[in-house]
């Protein structure tokens, strides 16, 4: 991934677009959320925080993990002025090395796309969950307006839960749940949601 982009982001990352999408994806998360009270959510790709800091009133922990540092300063200032202490920040890029963690959740936001061998993601991140956790994917359904040299231009549902299927997880789910004007690549694009137990 190239960090530096990211890094250059950081400090504007968080547009207006950026945040009404943000609010679009957390509305579809909460519900997944349901009695995670106790739970430890790990928000992999997680840029600002601007989904899973939303979250952190469902959760036990959340740690928010991205391979931008700049990213990760922005998140932190956010949990003092939004009074949040149930979180914390990791630098890491688990495409490269995975550091020894384990959790209940992991959310990934419109990061898979970004992330060119998909299945040794999803393999890292089915290792890192407890037995019987759950990894939520939001993504954008594939879209063939999309061409980057960078970027999955999305996911059919079916190529992923094979993929995911493929990691060991035992149930996928994944419905369709927004359709958006220009919110992918300038194009516009559908998102689903993806949940899979381990």
């Amino acid at each position: 991934m190239e960090n530096n982009v990211f890094e250059q982001m950081a400090k504007r990352y968080d547009t207006e677009e950026r945040i009404e999408l943000a609010k679009v994806i957390v509305k579809e998360v909460r519900s997944e959320l349901r009695n995670s009270k106790s739970k430890s959510l790990i928000d992999y790709g997680s840029g600002t925080g601007l989904v899973s800091l939303e979250l952190s009133d469902l959760v036990g922990s959340i740690l928010l993990v991205d391979s931008s540092k700049q990213m990760l300063d922005v998140a932190v200032v956010k949990f003092s002025y939004k009074g949040i202490t149930n979180s914390k920040v990791l630098y890491s890029d688990f495409t490269q090395e995975t550091p020894e963690l384990k959790a209940d959740i992991v959310l990934m936001s419109l990061v898979l796309l970004h992330i060119s061998d998909t299945k040794k993601i999803l393999q890292e991140l089915f290792n890192i969950l407890n037995n019987g956790g759950k990894l939520i994917i939001i993504d954008f359904d594939k879209n063939d307006k999309i061409h980057h040299p960078k970027v999955h231009n999305g996911f059919s549902h079916e190529e992923l839960k094979k993929r995911l299927s493929e990691v060991g997880f035992k149930s996928v789910e994944i419905k369709t749940f927004y359709h958006g004007n220009r919110i992918f690549m300038n194009q516009d694009a559908s998102m689903f949601i993806s949940s899979s137990i381990k």
